[in-house]
């Protein structure tokens, strides 16, 4: 019998003029960028509190404080391997990933593919097993005016 757990994750960065745009590992060429301690992909760190949470090793602020610095403009798929080293020192391995990022601007479809295929393999799943989708807000929000995006992302692991 498999035990089976489901963790989510929710972040939100505010998007400026002149930064680089990293996404689900990816840089999206687009006029801003996220703001935040790290490189700010929001998609990453989504799915890291998703694992974290449902693996109960809390959250990525938690493990990856903002006031200290060796986190400050670090890659976030460096994040995500030593939060997949905390989930597999725990015994458990990864099911699936589902993630939706809400974004107006710019659009990402085309760029989903990489994503799932960057994802995949740092985190050892089938790109089959990598959903990622994306939405607007239809011009409401934050996000409508395109001054922040915000991401969330369900995860399975289980151990044998």
């Amino acid at each position: 019998m498999k035990s089976i757990r489901i963790g989510q994750g929710y972040d939100v960065h505010k998007l400026e003029p002149g930064r680089p745009f990293w996404l689900g590992g990816i840089e999206v060429p687009h006029n801003q960028g996220a703001v935040g301690h790290s490189d700010a992909d929001v998609l990453i760190h989504v799915i890291c509190d998703a694992l974290l949470g449902a693996s109960s090793q809390r959250d990525i602020g938690f493990h990856f404080p903002d006031t200290d610095p060796q986190y400050k403009g670090i890659d976030s798929k460096l994040l995500l391997k030593e939060v997949l080293d905390k989930v597999h020192h725990a015994g458990y391995q990864i099911g699936n990933i589902d993630a939706t990022v809400c974004l107006q601007a710019p659009k990402i479809s085309k760029l989903v593919p990489q994503m799932a295929q960057c994802l995949s393999q740092i985190i050892g799943i089938p790109v089959g097993d990598i959903s990622i989708k994306a939405t607007t807000t239809e011009r409401l929000g934050f996000v409508g005016k395109e001054e922040g995006v915000s991401a969330l992302a369900v995860v399975l692991i289980f151990k044998d």
